[in-house]
């Protein structure tokens, strides 16, 4: 069993500025792969024709990080359990034959 990192270990935190980002800008653009012209937001885009999408690092900014999400749950907050799906259907057996 490996041993747990302490948090000594652990990378340390960002001290970065959390003030929020500014909204997202829609840009438009023609698909490389099939010239169809699309919408994106920042500069990223997919193409729902073809299925062509551009790589993150292309974007006019950089993009949020988890921390700077307004819509991230706070910390400590655990993800809700799961309900268990509906019960199995029990197996039918074949009628026996003539």
């Amino acid at each position: 069993m490996t041993p747990r990192p302490h948090r000594a270990h652990l990378p340390e935190e960002r001290t970065e500025s959390t003030a929020p980002l500014s909204p997202p800008e829609l840009t438009e653009a023609e698909c490389r792969r099939c010239g169809t012209y699309i919408a994106g937001l920042d500069g990223r885009y997919a193409c729902g024709v073809c299925g062509w999408v551009n790589d993150h690092s292309e974007g006019h900014r950089r993009l949020p990080r988890a921390d700077e999400d307004p819509d991230r749950p706070p910390k400590g907050r655990r993800r809700p359990k799961q309900l268990p799906g509906p019960p199995p259907e029990p197996l039918q057996e074949p009628a026996p034959g003539p």
